[in-house]
């Protein structure tokens, strides 16, 4: 019995890392409207990710920047914002960047910072490549709406797929396995 758990854990490919305790305090946060902590949480988050996993970071500080703006601090917000997408655009994750830059100048616009919004357009246009470099999008299947290991939203359309039905969490690496498969 023993040695069959273990198989099917093997056959999964890999064990889901250790998820920080901070990150799953930083996402009830937000779930409970604490965004000046749940931001300040993000950042601290994000700093220290850019060193030891860099891959994590720009999302670290896009929640970050999104925090701080639902806290009422626009100006913070923005600067995590840029901060995020400036990452991005140097580890040429453009498809990444395109993605999380169009949702971010939907809820800019929503909330009605038209500046705000167009500051992050500017830095999207500069940075992006051509729409000839954008890759096909393709059909994956239906996500759980919260990574099982950290609590984080999952955004299917911005997330890496590791096989047709698993996709890893942006701020965790956990894998995401579709409520089909």
């Amino acid at each position: 019995m023993f040695r069959r758990r273990a198989s099917r854990r093997m056959a999964r490919g890999f064990q889901p890392p250790a998820v920080p305790p901070l990150l799953r305090r930083a996402h009830r946060m937000m779930q409970a409207g604490d965004y000046e902590d749940a931001a300040a949480s993000f950042y601290e988050l994000a700093q220290k990710a850019e060193e030891r996993f860099p891959e994590r970071a720009p999302v670290l500080y896009l929640e970050a920047g999104r925090a701080a703006i639902l806290g009422g601090d626009a100006k913070k917000g923005i600067a995590h914002l840029r901060r995020g997408l400036t990452i991005l655009a140097s580890q040429g994750r453009h498809h990444r960047m395109r993605k999380a830059g169009e949702r971010i100048l939907l809820e800019l616009r929503e909330r009605g910072l038209n500046a705000e919004a167009d500051e992050i357009a500017v830095l999207l246009r500069n940075n992006l490549p051509g729409e000839s470099d954008a890759p096909v999008s393709q059909e994956h299947p239906i996500l759980p709406t919260h990574c099982p290991a950290c609590g984080a939203a999952v955004k299917p359309d911005e997330v890496d797929w590791l096989d047709d039905v698993t996709a890893e969490c942006d701020y965790c690496g956990s894998p995401v396995r579709s409520e089909s498969g």
